[in-house]
């Protein structure tokens, strides 16, 4: 051995570099913080992930609520994604919790009903493809089953977009009762349910045929009308009308 070797065990390790530091909100410049920029400019001038760190209100000891809110968004792959998201994942990701993961469903929630109100026209359901408009975006996404209902008044305009119920992988248990107390309740003259397979295949099952028949019977004794029931898929729907699956 020459004099300009070490044995391995003495050579010193690797220099690795350092992430590279953010700093916290309460570090930044008064004028750089979120809300003081939403004050200052109006919320359209703010990204997505600052308008969600002001939700957020805080981040976690190892990590401020920008990089918190940052990696809610890259993990979920943007806003429509966190928007589908169940409470109990996003309530398990580390920074967040049960309160965190209620604000950010209220405002989502908020922001649907939104678009139900005021002067803009409520979307009107004549077809499968009115029904897909409205909520094949968030359905084929979720990693679980949902059953929706889309209550409608005399012309067929859409009064409200309900979640009734939320299933495991494959399976959304439904009552008919259950279905039709929110369209008495909202003295709807129409209804349209729907509801996606995670598996990616918009096939009905025998269960989908049985609920289908058991809906259009019930609404014709308390005479509201049955449009449809859906099934989507990944990227495909299967109208069970069009099919004559359970409208015989």
């Amino acid at each position: 051995m020459t004099v300009t070797e070490r044995p391995w065990a003495e050579q010193a390790p690797p220099v690795q570099d350092a992430p590279p530091y953010r700093p916290r909100v309460a570090e930044l410049p008064s004028d750089e913080r979120p809300r003081e920029r939403l004050l200052r400019l109006g919320p359209q001038a703010l990204s997505s992930t600052e308008l969600l760190a002001i939700l957020l209100r805080i981040g976690s000891a190892r990590e401020g609520v920008l990089e918190l809110a940052g990696r809610l968004l890259r993990d979920h792959h943007g806003l429509r994604g966190l928007a589908s998201a169940d409470m109990a994942t996003v309530s398990a990701v580390h920074g967040l919790g049960a309160a965190k993961a209620s604000t950010i469903a209220a405002a989502f929630e908020l922001g649907r009903r939104l678009a139900l109100e005021g002067d803009v026209p409520r979307p009107r359901v004549s077809s499968p493809a009115d029904i897909a408009r409205l909520l094949q975006g968030e359905l084929e996404l979720l990693q679980q089953e949902e059953l929706r209902l889309l209550t409608l008044d005399t012309k067929h305009q859409l009064l409200a977009s309900t979640m009734l119920y939320r299933g495991s992988l494959n399976s959304a248990p439904a009552r008919v009762a259950e279905v039709f107390r929110e369209a008495v309740r909202r003295n709807a003259a129409a209804v349209a349910v729907a509801h996606n397979h995670p598996s990616g295949d918009p096939t009905p099952s025998a269960d989908d045929v049985a609920l289908t028949r058991a809906l259009v019977a019930a609404g014709e004794l308390l005479d509201i009308a049955v449009l449809d029931h859906v099934v989507f898929g990944h990227g495909r729907y299967v109208s069970l009308r069009e099919r004559r699956l359970g409208f015989e």
